[in-house]
């Protein structure tokens, strides 16, 4: 199992970019594998709060580290015009040096990160954007000439460049619901999963049971990661998750939690967890 932060891009803290930069460095300095963050365009919780760009904070993170994997988790593609991320993706992984991990999913609209700017806000319709936007990245990433028309978008022979570093594609974790299953079946085309549950946290059986969904409808053999996340545990409770198929544990700031006391755990770093 590899231990990553979970960190969210707005708040008094964390909607400072030189915070997270910050937060980065003593994630990597201290054993970390992995520094992730989130992404929103607006959070009124309990009131209006200091929102940092996820993409742009990445880029400052890339620059600031040399090992930790990074990325969003999760960006909402359906938010974002599937060709501009394909840039990113590709800039960052290179920035990077092939680090990046990304996270992907349908978001939510709790604070109006779609219906307030005019978007649609429905789940089914974000859905069909997510795949259409899936095969969008994996064809512009390609390198080769690629053309796309689905319902939502459409691409007319374009090629970009540069492809990104890591072959054969910039690593791509997709977010779903335990038991809704649809986004399960659509994880398993790719290279892992953040799964959340429908009533907190995910039990071991669970995760044995989401593995096995995912596993009957994967067409490649690559390797595939499940990625979960709350507070720390202790070792049984991490052996566990990993006997059940847990490649990936996150360490987030929960509810109530100040930000010092969060940020002292990052600085003890993972080992203290390890098995």
């Amino acid at each position: 199992m590899r231990f990553a932060v979970n960190v969210p891009n707005f708040g008094a803290v964390f909607g400072d970019v030189r915070v997270m930069v910050s937060c980065a460095r003593e994630a990597e300095d201290a054993g970390w594998d992995g520094f992730f963050i989130w992404d929103h365009v607006l959070w009124l919780d309990p009131e209006n709060q200091p929102v940092t760009e996820p993409w742009m904070t990445l880029a400052a993170v890339a620059a600031a580290t040399k090992r930790i994997r990074l990325g969003p988790l999760v960006t909402p593609l359906p938010r974002r015009r599937p060709w501009q991320v394909a840039r990113q993706a590709v800039t960052l992984d290179q920035l990077s040096e092939g680090r990046l991990i990304l996270g992907v999913g349908i978001g939510g609209d709790w604070f109006g990160d779609y219906s307030r700017f005019g978007e649609p806000a429905d789940d089914k319709t974000h859905g069909a954007q997510l795949d259409e936007a899936l095969a969008v990245l994996e064809g512009l990433w390609s390198g080769e000439s690629f053309s796309y028309r689905g319902d939502h978008y459409v691409v007319n022979d374009v090629q970009f460049l540069p492809r990104p570093l890591q072959q054969p594609r910039i690593p791509v974790w997709v977010a779903g619901v335990w038991p809704r299953t649809k986004p399960f079946r659509r994880a398993a085309r790719f290279d892992g999963v953040a799964p959340m549950g429908e009533e907190g946290m995910l039990s071991h059986e669970q995760i044995r049971d989401l593995r096995a969904y995912v596993e009957q409808h994967r067409t490649s053999e690559g390797p595939f990661d499940i990625v979960i996340g709350g507070p720390q545990l202790n070792a049984e409770q991490y052996a566990a998750y990993t006997a059940a198929g847990v490649t990936w544990y996150q360490l987030g700031i929960g509810e109530g939690e100040d930000s010092d006391t969060f940020r002292a755990c990052i600085r003890r770093g993972p080992l203290q967890f390890t098995t």
